[in-house]
């Protein structure tokens, strides 16, 4: 598996001048941050190869992972192999019901971990139609747990995943969405919110827009780009080849990332759900590079 992966990679480091030669060549990069990836994009290999998928990590230039420990290994073990490769996990996940059950556990794990940053990619629902209940017990939750997570030095976040977008008139903006009613209703001391973009413009959302409405909210970032043509629902869910390649798809990526900088964002993730993962991440990291004002 590894073997056919190092070939891919330097077939890809071959195209690379091909693959962004449609790329602005002058003026000052974009995107100026370190690279970071969501490790979920390796989730197929990882659980058969923790060692193999970490230097692979490491050869393509991840400084930051947002990662949970791997099955049948201590967070301890995890982050040895990690700081032997200098790679620094600067976020984990978490499921809703497990922190809202034991936030103190949850808090042991990330510190154990190295982590600053904790957060919840989904809420409990009906499948389809994420309701205003929904959104008034996550509030509560959300209140509660990240309270429990600033008391412990950690910064607790929610990623949209899409079907919070429903409108709602239980805001007072004019086109509010529960997304909206989530973000008003909860202690910024305590909540703060990770940005995916391809859920966010899904869902029907303007990233853009969303990132100036509620600024240092934002603390992370889910780099995606969802595939041209595609027309979202608030369902929080599309088949894995609408995954495409940063700068292939539909989103304003230089838009998003100029918006992203200039409200705080701490932390980007490269996530891809797609079954190309081999492929698609060297070139979106190649896009990342390449991208010039």
């Amino acid at each position: 598996m590894l073997h056919k992966i190092t070939i891919k990679l330097l077939l890809i480091s071959i195209l690379t001048p091909a693959l962004t030669s449609g790329f602005a060549q002058s003026g000052k990069p974009v995107y100026t941050f370190p690279l970071g990836l969501q490790t979920y994009t390796y989730r197929t290999m990882m659980p058969k190869d923790v060692v193999g998928t970490l230097n692979l990590i490491k050869s393509l230039g991840f400084k930051e992972i947002e990662s949970g420990t791997p099955k049948g290994m201590t967070a301890e073990e995890y982050k040895k192999l990690l700081d032997e490769r200098g790679i620094k996990v600067t976020s984990t996940g978490s499921g809703y019901e497990q922190i809202v059950k034991d936030p103190e556990a949850v808090v042991k794990q990330a510190k154990a971990l190295g982590a600053e940053f904790v957060m919840v990619a989904w809420i409990p629902h009906q499948k389809s139609n994420f309701s205003l209940e929904n959104a008034k017990k996550a509030v509560e939750d959300f209140n509660r747990v990240g309270k429990v997570l600033k008391d412990n030095g950690l910064t607790f976040c929610y990623h949209n995943h899409g079907y919070e977008f429903q409108p709602t008139t239980e805001v007072k903006d004019k086109d509010g969405t529960l997304f909206d009613y989530i973000v008003q209703n909860t202690n910024p001391d305590y909540v703060s919110f990770e940005m995916d973009i391809l859920w966010a413009t899904h869902g029907g959302a303007d990233c853009v827009k969303l990132l100036n409405k509620y600024g240092s909210r934002w603390k992370l970032m889910h780099l995606k780009d969802l595939k041209k043509g595609i027309k979202g629902d608030l369902s929080g869910g599309t088949p894995p080849e609408n995954d495409v390649v940063l700068g292939d798809g539909q989103i304003d990526m230089p838009g998003v990332l100029k918006a992203a900088k200039k409200v705080g964002i701490k932390h980007y993730y490269i996530e891809d759900e797609s079954n190309h993962e081999d492929t698609q991440v060297p070139a979106s990291i190649a896009y990342l590079k390449n991208l010039k004002e």
